[in-house]
């Protein structure tokens, strides 16, 4: 099977949903990037975005499939779901996911809302696009991950994945969905390389994945988070450790009987998050094995979160502030010494 970067992948699922279907069209800040209508040179290819994700899509799909808008994520988010409620398939990119507050009224109060408020005679495909994370010292307004307060919102599916297989069926599933899905790409992963098959595949929503099999401790991650935590559970492993490592692999739907299960057959859970320290992704999960798997636990729950601050711009502040490999390997040795 080839290898192919997050990048790739993430690419790959997109020319693949518009190969598949004329209806669906990628609107949104930079998609071209250098191939404007001012620069006719015939030989330039546009470089994709901030981090050529959608290169070379406008040369193979062109204009009307491939529309650069304004930096403004009210007016393209706006314009992405009034297309999918009239008929199109659209793929908006908000480039940074910190700025969805300026299309939320669009994402929270309308497209969310639309199959509900019409008696489910209304669909809304409208696939939101964003890149999240800390990491690569972007500082506070270009480093979060808000995917915690996109899975609050009742009628939008919230998608993260943490490798580039993963990356690519996700997304071609999201784009093919008829409701309308965040799709959260941590910029960390975009360099990193993994089997993909050449033809198009999807990966069904709300169903976990387990990169590692164990009887110890069960961690969830998500993103990033993911690959932090098989390095924990690899490292242990020479200890003696076993850890499980479960991968939702969407917030919503959550695959809540297969973390369940997991934490019932090791019977301790740490849950690395990079979404918040109050109110985000780790405490529903802990909430979730606390209410329905509590009779499993042999320890109590570790939440491995950030602290309750911006993200930093300084590097070492940053490190410090990120739930890395260190923080989730110290988690795991608590509840399995507790």
């Amino acid at each position: 099977m080839p290898t192919m970067s997050f990048r790739e992948a993430v690419r790959a699922g997109m020319a693949d949903a518009m190969r598949e279907d004329k209806d669906v069209v990628l609107i949104g800040e930079d998609l071209r990037g250098g191939k404007a209508a001012w620069n006719p040179d015939p030989t330039l290819e546009a470089f994709g975005g901030v981090f050529g994700v959608t290169q070379g899509l406008w040369t193979e799909f062109g204009d009307d499939r491939v529309i650069d808008t304004p930096i403004t994520e009210a007016a393209l988010c706006g314009m992405a779901a009034g297309a999918a409620v009239t008929g199109l398939r659209p793929v908006a990119e908000l480039m940074f996911m910190d700025f969805f507050g300026c299309a939320f009224d669009t994402i929270y109060n309308q497209a969310a809302k639309f199959r509900y408020m019409f008696g489910g005679k209304a669909r809304t495909p409208l696939t939101v696009r964003g890149i999240i994370g800390a990491g690569a010292s972007a500082a506070a307004q270009h480093s979060n991950s808000p995917y915690n307060i996109f899975t609050s919102t009742a009628g939008v599916k919230v998608v993260v994945p943490s490798n580039p297989y993963d990356a690519r069926g996700l997304l071609l599933q999201s784009i093919r969905d008829d409701d309308p899905v965040m799709y959260c790409e941590h910029k960390m992963l975009y360099d990193g390389k993994g089997e993909v098959p050449d033809e198009p595949y999807v990966i069904p929503l709300g169903v976990a994945n387990y990169p590692r099999e164990g009887t110890d401790v069960t961690i969830v991650g998500l993103g990033q988070t993911v690959n932090y935590a098989i390095t924990v559970a690899d490292k242990l492993a020479g200890e003696g450790i076993s850890v499980e490592v479960v991968d939702p692999r969407t917030t919503s739907p959550l695959d809540e009987d297969g973390i369940l299960e997991s934490v019932a057959s090791t019977g301790r859970l740490v849950v690395a998050d990079e979404s918040a320290a109050r109110c985000g992704f780790a405490h529903d999960v802990a909430a979730l094995v606390a209410s329905k798997g509590f009779g499993s636990l042999k320890a109590p729950i570790q939440l491995v979160v950030p602290p309750h601050s911006p993200v930093p711009f300084s590097a070492p502040l940053e490190k410090e502030w990120i739930p890395g490999p260190e923080k989730i390997e110290a988690a795991v040795r608590t509840v399995v010494g507790a």
